[in-house]
């Protein structure tokens, strides 16, 4: 919405001339995880919001479970979720209570990867190279999905490679060692992240198809938003943040930037693309 005409709206509900529709308070209470890929999302996506005249409350929550709950109980009114594989169960388990918004980005993927000098494709080229990785997979924190697939491929490619439990740091400090070195490393990781971006590591191919095919995000929130805030849903809707425009967000804040520092940044050296966005509405 051009600010002028959000100024002019602003007066005229002060002077009590404007309708109810527009006297209302337009507030959005957003929920998030505090993780790389959904803060770029959530980040943007409150931007665009707020240009449209909305006031976004945001809530981070440490993990699924708790964040599906309040958007149920309707402490959160939206958020962005990966639901097809990531928090299927959590989605499968609401989404009677729940709907789904819009496509938020496409291409979410975790699996095995290695620096870009390592000669190997495949998953299944880890055995026959194991000494050469030291015989270990530098895993991340126990219990992750990813760690659960990670566990699946040893089994079902028969690798005699041992997955190491560790944290998300401990494998980042791991992978950057090896590559400062050029040294052979196998890592499980993911994308969207800095880290594939800063230590050009790539995927190694799964021909068995162990783990899951690249995801989608969604905005999804209580049934009933859509119908109940029609100009927020269209300015939802219009929003798609590409991944490899998430991994640049989280390289920038891995630089030294805060988030809604990078998101701010992004935001305006892609100006032409939110006026597009703002062009596709339909109220």
């Amino acid at each position: 919405m051009n600010r002028i005409i959000r100024t002019m709206i602003a007066g005229a509900v002060a002077l009590g001339l404007a309708g109810p529709a527009l006297a209302q308070d337009e507030v959005i209470r957003m929920g998030t995880l505090s993780w790389e890929d959904l803060t770029p999302i959530t980040g943007v996506t409150k931007a665009v919001l707020e240009d449209h005249g909305f006031t976004v409350e945001v809530t981070e929550f440490s993990e699924w479970g708790i964040a599906y709950a309040a958007l149920v109980k309707g402490d959160v009114e939206i958020m962005v979720s990966q639901i097809d594989y990531v928090a299927h169960d959590y989605w499968n388990r609401n989404k009677n209570r729940l709907e789904k918004i819009s496509p938020a980005s496409h291409g979410l993927y975790q699996g095995i990867a290695v620096p870009d000098y390592v000669t190997i494709d495949s998953v299944e080229d880890l055995n026959e190279n194991a000494a050469k990785f030291g015989n270990r997979i530098i895993g991340i924190e126990p219990g992750a999905g990813l760690m659960r697939e990670a566990e699946q491929a040893i089994e079902d490619y028969e690798l005699d490679l041992d997955l190491i439990e560790g944290s998300t740091a401990g494998m980042t400090a791991a992978l950057k060692s090896a590559v400062d070195r050029e040294e052979w490393i196998a890592v499980t990781l993911w994308e969207p992240t800095w880290m594939a971006l800063k230590y050009k590591a790539r995927f190694l191919d799964d021909p068995q198809g162990v783990f899951a095919p690249p995801q989608s995000y969604y905005w999804i929130g209580r049934k009933g938003f859509s119908e109940e805030n029609p100009k927020a849903r269209e300015a939802i809707a219009g929003v798609y943040l590409p991944i490899a425009d998430i991994a640049a967000i989280n390289e920038a804040v891995n630089d030294g930037q805060t988030m809604d520092e990078a998101v701010a940044d992004w935001v305006d050296a892609h100006a032409d693309l939110i006026e597009r966005w703002e062009n596709m509405k339909s109220y």
